[in-house]
């Protein structure tokens, strides 16, 4: 039984289908889009995480059905690979020049369109 709403499952089936659509509409995706799938969905999973939950590195060596993926998803979404708030300050730091203690919305335009 899925933890997830029925909205949340059509949401993912929605994205599913669209890189089946583009994978050529056989009801499956391959394993190595998997990381490409869930960012679209909203996650941004490590591909070191993607792996340990089903994707794969090399094309063609694993397809999934809907059904096979959504435990793939469910346990993604479970999983808490996320900074700590000193690690962010501490990446911050990183960006602020003279120490101040803040960013400008330039350096941090500049910062978000070059790296992510």
């Amino acid at each position: 039984m899925s933890s997830l709403s029925k909205a949340e499952i059509e949401d993912i089936r929605e994205v599913f289908d669209l890189f089946d659509f583009w994978d050529g509409r056989d009801g499956m995706i391959d394993a190595v889009k998997v990381g490409d799938l869930l960012r679209c969905s909203g996650i941004n999973p490590t591909i070191a995480l993607t792996v340990k939950h089903g994707a794969t590195v090399k094309q063609g060596e694993k397809q999934y059905k809907f059904d096979e993926f959504l435990p793939c998803y469910e346990a993604i979404l479970k999983e808490k690979e996320t900074g700590t708030y000193a690690d962010y300050m501490e990446a911050f730091k990183t960006f602020d020049r003279e120490g101040q203690g803040f960013i400008s919305a330039a350096e941090m335009r500049h910062v978000l369109t070059g790296y992510g």
